[in-house]
């Protein structure tokens, strides 16, 4: 009798310490910087990653990061090192993955000829969700990106100011669409980062116009274009120590300012480049991930 009254006790702890472990796992969240997400989008089925670093706080910025042309948000992710900077400052990071065109790559629809995918739709609907759900800052949305990354950054420019509040393209340029139908609802600040030998997206405006992806004019145009819708007035030229030499290319920013509407244009030349992210791989004179961040960072509200 004793034994069955010491195995019933022994259960009777045993369920109670159970259910008290379910209790806590409900009371305390479990806590994660980087996690992976998927949502369906028009029929598609969209997955994202989100950084939300230890410091992180209600109200702070977000930036979108968006990959190049063949490429995907896991490798992004690796060789901006962009998780770093949101550590030292506190925003959040989404990185979210383009889908595959019939052809085989990934891609974003910048107002492109080759696909029919909505991502002008899916990244500011993904940008007010990610606000609902982590309570990020309304006014400090930004976008950045790769080559591809960096058209369709420009294509949320011209359709989407309302969401995003400013855009950095590193390789990229404007589409054919986009150069000739951009206007944006709201004056926004422009980052552009180009190579001057770059044969993937020439900073000539020589790229080719099949699929709508050529079409705009030589990048220095494009920088008049935003640097005239911003009301810019003045010019400021800085050139960067030629810390390594061994990568045969040097980088001069010329900053476009002084408008009525505090927006400004900055444009990376850098000399000798191909089709490279500074700092990950080709010009190691710069960090572009620092620079975007900088860049963001002068124009927080």
């Amino acid at each position: 009798m004793r034994k069955h009254i010491f195995i019933y006790l022994f259960l009777f702890i045993l369920l109670g310490c159970s259910n008290q472990e379910d209790e806590l796992e409900q009371i305390v969240p479990t806590t994660w910087t980087q996690k992976e997400f998927q949502t369906n989008y028009d029929g598609i089925n969209r997955k994202y990653i989100i950084y939300k670093p230890k410091s992180y706080s209600e109200n702070s910025p977000l930036v979108f990061i968006l990959h190049g042309f063949g490429s995907n948000n896991k490798t992004i992710l690796n060789y901006s090192q962009m998780n770093s900077i949101a550590d030292q400052n506190g925003f959040m990071v989404c990185y979210p993955q383009g889908t595959v065109l019939p052809t085989g790559q990934t891609h974003w629809n910048a107002n492109l000829q080759m696909s029919t995918v909505k991502d002008i739709d899916f990244l500011s609907f993904l940008a007010l969700k990610i606000q609902e759900e982590y309570k990020t800052s309304l006014e400090n949305v930004f976008t950045a990106g790769m080559s591809n990354g960096g058209f369709m950054s420009y294509t949320l420019g011209c359709e989407k100011s309302d969401v995003f509040k400013a855009v950095a393209s590193i390789t990229g340029t404007m589409s054919g669409y986009d150069w000739n139908n951009c206007s944006p609802t709201y004056k926004i600040p422009i980052l552009q980062m180009s190579g001057t030998s770059d044969t993937t997206v020439p900073w000539d405006g020589t790229m080719n116009t099949a699929y709508g992806w050529g079409g705009a004019p030589h990048i220095l145009e494009v920088m008049e274009f935003w640097s005239d819708l911003n009301a810019c007035v003045q010019d400021e030229v800085f050139n960067f120590p030629d810390i390594d030499t061994s990568d045969y290319s040097t980088v001069s920013l010329t900053k476009k300012k002084g408008g009525s509407y505090n927006n400004e244009v900055w444009f990376y030349r850098v000399d000798g480049g191909g089709h490279d992210w500074p700092g990950a791989f080709g010009n190691n004179d710069i960090n572009a991930s620092d620079e975007i961040w900088k860049f963001f960072k002068k124009h927080l509200k």
